[in-house]
């Protein structure tokens, strides 16, 4: 494009902005219509869109700034980080905290809103020294520490993100936030196990499920912690109350009781307890669980009558799988239409994922405690259904 033309179309866009300023400065300025904001939104966002930097920069710093433009401002930041836009976003924010004319009553709004741009393109210290700053606010304050929690989340600093956490539970009952503390207070848990440091790690998961009572993690690690000390059978019972907290989480706590029971002690023992659990949480996981200790306790034909029965009720692959094995060690042999149904059955498992975020759908074979992609905490479950529990 010409540059002399280019230069043109700056000048008429800035026009524009001194008359929304002057606009909104007026004593009629109600009577603006809405939609006339809108055109003018339009055309900054094709400026913006068409022009370097420099003549982006040029064009801000013209707007007026006042309380009936600061809005203005705002939504053109936020539409240009929602697009991705960053740098552009960070330019405008920046500029709006620098004009001494900025009402002060907006200063805590610009402030967070580059606190978060600068969030997205990842410059963290910048972003964690302004959210600092805005921490006893008590319009900006609360979002910032969240914002702030998930920082130190990112950057797995648990100390950090605990202490932050804490200020927002002190005289509350936000059961979310406790939900997060405790979740936080299992990571530091998991730093002592790793020190080995075992009454630090016990205290702490302890404090974890003061903090919400139904966090499976620190069942879980206070069941890693009985193993260590050799109490096998409270550890087995440890694991047990993770179908009171969440049973969503019982083929966990099931594949754990498993491994316990193999190493240490008896699986044909646990099938009363798991054929109860079973009434109430019915899973694939539990009922292979189930299976296996009836096989102990009252032999293959048992398992297999017990097997067949309920995969008429609840089908599932993996079900379906271990009938297929059941049945061919009973007849001592195994056929080749046998083998075929358990190598599809297996490729069919191969790549599907095991589990699935119920807040944002997020998927894979590999538990995480706190969302890779919605960064909420519990939320990524086992699957359930045919090719799952």
């Amino acid at each position: 494009m010409d540059m002399v033309l280019q230069w043109l179309l700056l000048t008429i866009a800035v026009a524009a902005g001194w008359f929304v300023g002057r606009m909104g400065g007026s004593k009629d300025r109600s009577k603006v219509p809405i939609s006339d904001e809108d055109s003018v939104r339009d055309r900054l966002q094709f400026l913006f869109t068409n022009y370097s930097d420099q003549a982006v920069e040029n064009f801000v710093q013209s707007l007026a700034v006042n309380r009936d433009t600061v809005g203005l401002h705002l939504s053109i930041g936020a539409h240009f980080r929602h697009k991705g836009e960053t740098d552009r976003a960070i330019l405008i924010h920046q500029n709006l905290l620098a004009r001494p004319e900025l009402p002060p009553r907006y200063s805590h709004q610009v402030t967070y809103e580059l606190a978060v741009d600068y969030l997205n393109a990842g410059l963290l210290d910048r972003a964690e020294a302004l959210l600092h700053q805005l921490m006893g606010d008590r319009e900006y304050g609360r979002k910032a520490s969240v914002q702030l929690i998930e920082l130190y989340q990112q950057e797995k600093e648990w100390s950090k993100a605990a202490q932050v956490a804490h200020t927002l539970t002190t005289g509350e009952h936000d059961g979310a936030m406790f939900k997060v503390l405790a979740y936080i207070t299992c990571e530091l848990a998991e730093e002592a196990l790793k020190q080995d440091d075992r009454w630090q790690a016990q205290k702490l998961a302890k404090e974890a499920l003061d903090f919400d009572r139904s966090c499976v993690r620190a069942t879980f690690i206070l069941m890693r912690l009985l193993i260590r000390q050799g109490s096998y059978k409270e550890a087995a019972s440890q694991s047990l109350k993770v179908f009171e907290q969440n049973p969503d989480f019982g083929p966990e706590a099931v594949d754990r009781l498993l491994k316990l029971e193999r190493e240490h002690g008896d699986v044909g023992r646990l099938s009363k307890k798991l054929s109860k659990l079973y009434e109430s949480w019915p899973s694939t996981s539990l009922l292979l669980a189930l299976v296996e200790a009836v096989e102990r306790t009252s032999g293959r034909m048992a398992a297999i009558e017990l097997l067949r029965r309920e995969l008429e009720l609840r089908p599932s692959v993996r079900g379906l799988l271990r009938l297929v094995a059941l049945a061919g060690y009973e007849k001592g042999m195994s056929t080749d239409e046998e083998r075929l149904v358990s190598r599809i059955g297996n490729m069919m498992l191969a790549n599907r994922p095991v589990y699935r975020c119920v807040n944002c759908g997020f998927s894979g074979q590999q538990l995480h405690w706190l969302c890779p992609s919605c960064k909420q905490w519990e939320t990524v479950r086992p699957i359930q259904g045919v090719e799952a529990e």
